[in-house]
């Protein structure tokens, strides 16, 4: 009994995730040709609760009808279970153009869930792919006809700036974007831009996809990365084009003819594609004339607070006064502002603290600043009032803050001892100097100078020092030659890490497994696999073909290891395109990493 309590509470917990609503869409499609629309939900919803949008532009051909399943897996002891809820319309465009489709509405649990706006474009005749793939010239190989399927504004990348005319320290909002209209299965190699003249700070971002529209074209966008960037001169600066080679996959027919799996003879391809974005300008204003002698270049929008630890104290005691700025703006950038203390105080080195968030609209947060200091005579004093200047963008205009005058109090000192240490908080007593010994005594006489210590220069130890700072360089030399000879090696570093970037990307599919994501995994298992073979064998991108893979394990002994992961990959291929293909996941997914390590095991025989 025991044993089936825990197992129900276990089921409940894991079957308890977080609600998701969404839409699958084609990105194009055609007039008088007809295609599905999915709302997906992983949950069982309320009745009669979902809420189709009206479909403008569009005729409901079938539909609604609602599909519905459950599945439960056991994982290394733990138990899962996914819910699937699908409501599917077919519909029929009645023009050409760019239509939106509108929100869907659905409740589970009396809470309402919406799916995002999604853009659909509706071309005259055939869609360009197809028609790429079906039209293709006589004799021309599959590989080429995937090449020629993907236009040129197919794959974009941008970089899209908030505003491209700022002032000196005022932040620019700068995201890298990918722009895509085919399935894409992965990127290579990347070059960020250096952001020259610019402080640049990372966000955090979501990646998407999203569907958003370019020049009347739908496209899926994915975003590389975001930064907050802020001018650090006036003028103009340029930042420099962005690099990404992307894979993009394709499937086109082939000329093997018939395949009984799916009906017709088609194969997937992997075409890559080098993107560069365009430089971008940015004009960097210089701030107006006539600025203040309190401003140090703070941009943004803030207010001033301040205190005093205490405005009664004693002759040799010590006191802080604190001053917070807070606001938003280029807040790493603000330094402390200077403060006039009367003659008789003795100010310590200043100390800061900071909270401050980074966000698209800039740096939020404060910086606090203390200023410790040791009062001499007794007496009341006023502290001149401490005045901070920034540039507000709003008003275009600089904009002064003030304290008012701070009073203190200075009492006798009731222990009436002139070299008392007085320690603050944060103050060492080695920092506080003591009255009455700032002068010290001068002795007369002749001066008796003799060397207190053996110089070090030429004794045993000097020599010894010296030789061994000779044989480490020389070892360093040697060691550091080995190295760069080893990184000019490209091929062998390739080689060397094939196997830990395939482990990395096996764990990545066993994640997609685990979660029930049938796409992703097979994209991950063939990622794993083609790029495993292509750094460990130095096969160039453009020659990784099954001929080719069969060949170069052939010479190396391990014929029968090819025909193992070339069936692996097949069966991957094949199963992206297989709605009953989930259960064999596991399986797949061990006969992979099984034949990567018998290919392993035969070359280094």
């Amino acid at each position: 009994m025991a044993t089936f309590v825990a197992l129900f509470l276990l089921f409940s917990a894991r079957a308890a995730e977080e609600v998701s609503f969404s839409v699958n869409a084609p990105m194009i499609a055609s007039v008088g040709e007809p295609f599905r629309i999915e709302f997906e939900l992983n949950a069982k919803p309320d009745s009669d609760s979902f809420v189709p949008p009206t479909f403008d532009n569009f005729d409901v051909v079938a539909g609604p009808s609602v599909s519905q399943g459950s599945s439960i897996q056991i994982v290394n002891g733990e138990m899962t279970k996914s819910i699937s809820y699908a409501i599917t319309y077919v519909l029929l465009p009645q023009k050409a153009g760019t239509f939106a489709i509108a929100p869907a509405t659905i409740a589970v649990k009396k809470k309402n869930y919406t799916t995002e706006r999604t853009m659909v474009e509706v071309r005259d005749g055939a869609r360009g792919g197809d028609s790429a793939s079906q039209g293709g010239r006589q004799g021309e190989s599959a590989e080429s006809k995937a090449n020629r399927t993907i236009n040129k504004d197919d794959l974009l990348l941008r970089l899209e700036l908030s505003k491209r005319s700022v002032y000196k320290g005022e932040p620019v909002r700068a995201i890298l974007k990918l722009y895509t209209r085919v399935p894409i299965a992965g990127s290579e190699s990347s070059k960020m831009p250096a952001f020259n003249g610019f402080w640049s700070q990372q966000l955090d971002i979501e990646q998407g996809p999203f569907r958003e529209t370019l020049n009347n074209k739908v496209y899926d966008v994915y975003n590389i990365a975001e930064y907050l960037l802020y001018p650090q001169q006036g003028g103009e600066l340029v930042i420099e084009p962005a690099e990404l080679t992307v894979v993009a996959q394709v499937v086109v027919k082939s000329n093997r003819g018939f395949d009984p799996f799916f009906g017709g003879g088609h194969e997937v391809y992997n075409v890559r594609r080098a993107l560069k974005t365009p430089s971008v300008k940015v004009q960097v204003k210089e701030f107006p004339a006539g600025a203040p002698a309190s401003f140090a270049g703070a941009v943004g929008r803030y207010t001033m607070s301040h205190s005093l630890s205490a405005s009664h104290v004693e002759a040799n005691s010590a006191a802080t006064l604190q001053i917070k700025i807070s606001g938003t703006g280029n807040l790493n950038f603000i330094s402390a502002p200077k403060i006039e203390l009367p003659t008789s105080f003795e100010l310590y080195d200043v100390k800061s603290e900071e909270k401050i968030e980074n966000n698209p609209s800039g740096s939020v947060g404060y910086r606090r600043f203390d200023y410790p200091f040791i009062v001499r005579a007794e007496g009341t004093y006023q502290i001149s009032p401490v005045e901070f200047t920034y540039f507000d963008l709003d008003k275009g205009a600089y904009v002064t803050l003030s304290t008012p005058e701070i009073g203190i109090d200075v009492m006798p000192d009731k222990s009436a001892a002139t070299q008392q240490q007085v320690v603050a908080s944060g103050i060492k007593r080695e920092d506080v100097r003591l009255l009455g010994e700032d002068i010290r005594f001068i002795k007369l006489g002749a001066p008796a100078l003799r060397t207190v210590v053996t110089p070090f220069i030429l004794s045993p130890l000097y020599w010894l020092v010296v030789v061994a700072m000779v044989l480490a360089s020389v070892v360093f030399y040697f060691v550091a030659r080995k190295q760069i000879r080893d990184r000019r090696n490209e091929v062998l570093v390739k080689g060397k890490r094939a196997n830990k970037v395939a482990i990395k990307r096996f764990r990545i599919a066993e994640k997609y497994m685990r979660e029930g994501d049938r796409r992703a995994f097979y994209e991950e298992m063939l990622r794993a696999l083609w790029g495993y073979l292509g750094d460990r064998f130095n096969i160039p991108v453009a020659d990784l073909t099954r001929e080719v893979v069969r060949a170069e394990l052939s010479r190396r002994g391990a014929a029968s290891e090819a025909e193992s992961i070339i069936a692996v990959i097949a069966r991957c291929e094949e199963a992206q395109y297989s709605p009953q293909a989930s259960a064999e996941m596991n399986n797949i997914y061990e006969e992979g990493v099984d034949a990567l390590s018998k290919i392993e095991s035969a070359i280094k025989k």
